[in-house]
């Protein structure tokens, strides 16, 4: 089939949007992420510390890979017959490309920090030592620090007939010990580096002195841990002669199904399937060039390791740890803090009256940008509804919110110290963040907070709080609604959206919405709210389709899209038909893009970039052009079918025209032009950077909005 294209009056083959190659495999897109993540790491314009830190996010999220996608493919080893399997790769084609670009970019990065970043580092003051390479006064202290706050809390477990082989918990950092009894026998042991400690131990003098001279300090040395244990292995196995001594780091899948357990209560399963986790199946396996094959063997066989699990390095650097050194204190080494604005409309004088707050919002709707904008009205819209004393109900969903929470404490103090009602959805089933919403959980039921677990088979993700007001003789809405979560720590590091609203439709969208997630509601059809998993998927082909008939009937198709992860089969077929309606699509896409762009006769109207720099983009925002009457919706919803399928998730429109105008034009335009952190994605799937020209002035769209405050 074939057709005419009005760019250049030649015939191009319309290609199916149904191919199976025609959908990039999204564990290689995410492995492409990383690289992008990576990249900032190599990059020698980002300030030394940084780099470090990018670095450490790369393990930090590698992990997360293993420990979800990889875990995940495992599971689905056994696929079915003619199922859809994007670029026609199952499972096990899967974990083998996986392994080939996994393996790349892991020795890719620690030679990074061995051969580029360890020396840098030493030129700047901050020296990662070896411990045969310490000097005797350094030697002295460590093995001082090592007999009096180390060998305390470690213990060695041994195997042999009489002792099984010990468990090996996930992400766990370990040595692998042989050691020599007194008749020449010899035996395994296998001793945890205690996760409690500092990876990387101080060995310089103003470590170990408190005066004000050694806080000004600008040396620093270190040495890893490990080492430190190695190196005093005799004082664990005393009458013993330790023979030799290797490090190894366990990953374990993480996966929690739900599935096959009988739920009667969702926070005693989630609690259980918590601790079921510590107990999944091995990896990654990591491990140093020098471990023997006799050592080596002993970990496979008990820890009953496939072999494409196992991963090898020359010198074992487990990067997550490197985190810890982006906290030394070396201001200099890192970016230019800066200070979240707060907007103009949210100023006032320090004896303005909880009203003002409901005033502003009663004026105009009220966006946030964060980082650049404060999280604190956030906060502060919560602390000031707890001592209104006309505000009559708070109800707010949570999905990660953190340690030390000063939204959970706003909303603790509303209902013990102010008597509100207040109702809460925590989410359990947030992955890794488990734990610690069980704690809060169960702390916000102890002060008489209505607090609801979730949804059994649906995560609730969407970012919703709602404020009922009593004005005079007639009850107003507050609402706040957002891109990401209402965690105060991850607002000064991901840059999301959100927005303050009186609206009356968005309001009683807001109270069936939290009736449907506490209670029995069965309602589908909101006014403006678009939810998942109802309907929001065919209300998004809507829109799609709507652009569509404007492109035919007016030329002037267009849609632009920002968002974590484009996976979705049916929304990227939308997208295709889109493009091959002549719909000028972009999309600004973080992490995971299974759509191919650039393809003639399936997507040449579609362009995809990706931007990667100093924080991390996490908003999302869907325009559509509608012939001028433009539409636009935000929220916490990326296009991937656990979105769209298996989570409560809310999009709102955004219908003030000035805030329309404002994330069209300085959100998301500028984020199209930056030429210094965006990646242009190619048909291949793989990503190149577009080096701006000579004649033109370079553009960082995160630096700009920074410039804006």
């Amino acid at each position: 089939m074939s057709t005419d294209n009005p760019k250049d009056d030649q015939t191009v083959q319309v290609l199916s949007i149904d191919d199976p190659v025609n959908y990039l495999n999204r564990e290689l897109s995410m492995l492409k992420f990383h690289r992008r993540v990576l990249f900032e790491a190599m990059n020698p314009a980002n300030p030394l510390l940084e780099r470090v830190r990018f670095l450490g996010i790369v393990g930090a999220v590698l992990d997360e890979f293993f420990m979800v996608r990889v875990g995940s493919l495992t599971i689905e080893l056994n696929g079915q017959e003619g199922e859809f399997y994007f670029e026609n790769m199952p499972p096990q084609q899967q974990l083998h490309e996986v392994r080939k670009e996994a393996r790349k970019l892991i020795r890719e990065a620690q030679d990074h920090f061995c051969q580029e970043l360890k020396p840098q580092l030493a030129d700047a003051g901050i020296e990662i030592l070896a411990y045969s390479d310490l000097n005797k006064s350094q030697r002295t202290r460590v093995d001082a620090y090592f007999k009096e706050v180390i060998f305390p809390v470690l213990t060695p477990l041994a195997y042999d007939p009489g002792h099984p082989f010990p468990y090996i918990s996930n992400l766990s950092y370990n040595l692998a010990i042989l050691v020599e009894d007194l008749d020449g026998k010899r035996h395994f042991s296998r001793l945890k580096v205690p996760g409690s400690l500092p990876n990387y131990l101080p060995v310089h003098e103003a470590a170990y002195d408190h005066s004000p001279r050694a806080k000004t300090a600008r040396k620093h040395a270190f040495v890893e841990i490990g080492e430190v244990i190695t190196a005093n292995l005799g004082e664990l196995f005393q009458g013993l002669k330790v023979i030799e001594a290797y490090p190894f780091y366990v990953v374990r899948n993480a996966e929690i199904e739900l599935q096959g357990l009988e739920v009667m209560d969702l926070l005693e399963v989630m609690e259980e399937s918590v601790r079921r986790r510590r107990f999944g199946s091995v990896v990654q396996l990591l491990v140093g060039a020098d471990m023997p094959d006799h050592v080596l063997r002993i970990l496979v066989e008990n820890l009953t390791v496939d072999a494409q699990f196992i991963y090898t390095s020359e010198q074992l650097l487990i990067l997550r740890h490197l985190l810890q050194l982006y906290q030394v204190n070396r201001p200099d080494l890192k970016f230019k803090p800066f200070s979240p604005a707060l907007p103009q409309d949210l100023q006032f004088d320090h004896d303005a009256t909880p009203k003002a707050f409901f005033d502003a919002i009663k004026q105009r709707d009220i966006l946030l940008h964060h980082p650049y904008d404060s999280f604190e009205p956030v906060v502060g819209f919560l602390r000031i509804a707890s001592i209104d004393p006309d505000v009559l109900a708070i109800k707010q969903t949570l999905y990660r919110v953190g340690r030390n929470s000063p939204v959970v404490r706003a909303l603790l103090r509303a209902r013990r110290d102010y008597g509100k009602q207040v109702a809460v959805l925590v989410e359990l089933q947030a992955r890794f963040d488990e734990e610690s919403n069980i704690e809060w959980a169960k702390l916000l039921e102890q002060e008489g907070v209505h607090v609801t677990y979730g949804l059994m088979g649906l995560k609730t993700h969407s970012k919703v709080t709602l404020v009922v007001r009593k004005e005079g003789e007639r009850i107003r809405r507050y609402v706040h609604m957002a891109t990401g979560n209402y965690n105060h720590n991850t607002a000064l590091q991901y840059e999301d959206l959100g927005m303050f609203t009186d609206d009356e439709d968005i309001g009683a969208d807001a109270t069936d919405l939290f009736n449907y997630l506490t209670g029995y509601s069965a309602k589908e059809e909101y006014r403006k709210m678009m939810v998942a998993p109802f309907l929001l998927r065919e209300k998004f082909d809507a829109l799609i389709d709507q652009e569509i008939k404007r492109q035919e009937k007016h030329g002037d198709g267009r849609v632009i899209m920002k968002m974590n992860a484009l996976v979705d089969a049916g929304m990227i077929r939308s997208l295709y038909r889109a493009s091959q309606a002549g719909v000028k699509v972009d999309l600004i896409v973080r992490g995971i893009c299974s759509l191919r762009p650039g393809v003639a006769g399936l997507s040449e109207n579609i362009r995809v970039i990706s931007v990667v720099g100093r924080f991390l983009d996490h908003s999302r925002i869907y325009y559509f052009h509608n012939h001028g009457k433009e539409i636009i919706y935000m929220g916490s919803a990326d296009l991937m079918p656990r979105n769209l399928n298996q989570r409560v998730e809310v999009l709102f429109p955004v219908e003030d025209p000035g805030l329309i105008r404002h994330l069209r034009d300085d959100v998301l335009e500028v984020y199209l032009r930056d030429d210094i952190k965006a990646w242009h994605m190619t048909p291949d799937g793989d990503y190149e950077r577009k080096p701006c020209g000579e004649d033109t002035t370079c553009f960082d769209v995160q630096n700009w909005l920074l410039q804006q405050r």
